[in-house]
């Protein structure tokens, strides 16, 4: 494996860039076990095995973004679920940059559209005294023939970024993300959220991991993070886990 590391002036993130990987998650969950720090990066030109959530097979050829993280929970931390928050605001930020004026938005928790199709998924996963977040953005490809709508940025029309520098981006972003979940607070972060995600009203079905599933029009979060939707009969289902899609 190609192996180079590039430090962020001023942040004390870093990141470690490999040719090919089975899952930067896979890998980063078996460092966490060592002394490995918050802020580390692995970033792969490509990845073998590569997942989404639920296990779904997350196709990883080259020229996309496969890259993961960890954070150290400490004492006072928010919940860890609200991760998944922070992650999406710093990747929308990242995308909305690269790709100005395309419909870039947020659906709960931290998935990333362009006008109702999917660019980017993010991917939590917990490990002793850390989090492990894994994110997958079609920079310049995208799957074909999928049973969902699927695009990249470089099907935009902005020109597919570089990787590298993408990752830096987002590397500074999610530091600068997890310092205001850590130090000002989880309704600043689910503010931050909201003003980027679908609009208060959305019709939208949420399908939980029991194959329960429930309609209705997004009634903002819940003070944890948890999606509130408001069902026809005018009750609030608060849903903490599960998928949800745009109706």
């Amino acid at each position: 494996h190609r192996k180079c590391s590039r430090k962020g002036a001023s942040l004390s993130f870093s990141i470690q860039t490999v040719e090919s990987t089975g899952s930067t998650n896979v890998d980063l969950i078996a460092l966490s076990a060592t002394s490995i720090a918050e802020g580390t990066w692995i970033r792969a030109e490509r990845q073998s095995g590569g997942k989404g959530r639920m296990g779904r097979l997350w196709e990883s050829p080259a020229g996309n973004l496969y890259a993961s993280t960890l954070v150290r929970l400490q004492n006072g931390d928010p919940p860890v679920a609200t991760l998944a928050l922070v992650s999406a605001i710093a990747l929308h930020q990242v995308i909305s940059a690269f790709a100005p004026n395309c419909g870039v938005q947020i659906k709960w928790p931290n998935d990333v559209l362009a006008d109702g199709a999917k660019l980017a998924g993010i991917l939590l996963e917990r490990s002793d005294n850390a989090v492990v977040i894994g994110f997958g953005v079609n920079l310049a490809i995208h799957p074909e023939q999928l049973d969902r709508a699927v695009t990249s940025i470089a099907a935009l029309g902005c020109g597919a970024p570089d990787p590298e520098n993408f990752a830096y981006e987002l590397a500074a972003a999610f530091e600068r993300g997890v310092a205001v979940w850590r130090g000002i607070g989880l309704p600043t972060v689910i503010k931050q959220w909201l003003a980027v995600a679908h609009p208060i009203g959305t019709a939208l079905t949420a399908r939980l991991a029991n194959d329960e599933t429930y309609e209705g029009v997004f009634e903002g979060l819940a003070a944890d993070g948890a999606l509130r939707l408001r069902l026809a009969d005018g009750a609030v289902r608060v849903i903490h886990a599960g998928d949800v899609f745009l109706l």
